[in-house]
């Protein structure tokens, strides 16, 4: 599945055009989910605070793993810096989660919150104890 993805990538462009006007911001993932939402966040000036078992928890991450576990050190590092996802990371208010769950279903596609916006720049992880910590929004780097 995770190499068919790879070479058969389908950008969620129903999802895209469903999230106009309720989504705040969006970006495709293609180069790592840490440095192209790094991109947004220093663009709005903000931060932002990641769930590490809401991005352990991705069926394509658990693929990869299975048919390739040489090259994955973890579901989380795969999630966080694997690219060529053509997935879309995007953020909408909390009072928009009605919204965003309609928008999905419009366009065929699930999503989940992986993490909160928050005022203090930069990017943090959040895992399952509690314990957060800082973490590069770096993306890769074509040239």
């Amino acid at each position: 599945a995770a190499r068919a993805r790879l070479e058969r990538p389908a950008p969620r462009l129903a999802l895209g055009q469903a999230l106009r006007g309720v989504a705040s911001a969006c970006i495709d993932v293609s180069d790592g989910l840490a440095g192209d939402l790094g991109h947004i966040l220093r663009a709005s000036g903000v931060g932002a605070c990641l769930d590490a078992e809401a991005l352990a928890a991705s069926l394509a991450a658990r693929d990869a793993l299975t048919e390739w576990p040489e090259h994955c050190p973890s579901a989380l590092e795969l999630a966080l810096r694997g690219g060529d996802d053509y997935e879309l990371a995007f953020t909408a208010p909390p009072a928009a989660r009605d919204k965003v769950l309609a928008a999905a279903a419009q366009a065929g596609c699930a999503v989940r919150c992986i993490g909160t916006i928050e005022a203090t720049s930069g990017l943090r992880l959040r895992h399952a104890d509690g314990r957060t910590e800082e973490m590069p929004a770096r993306a890769f780097e074509h040239f």
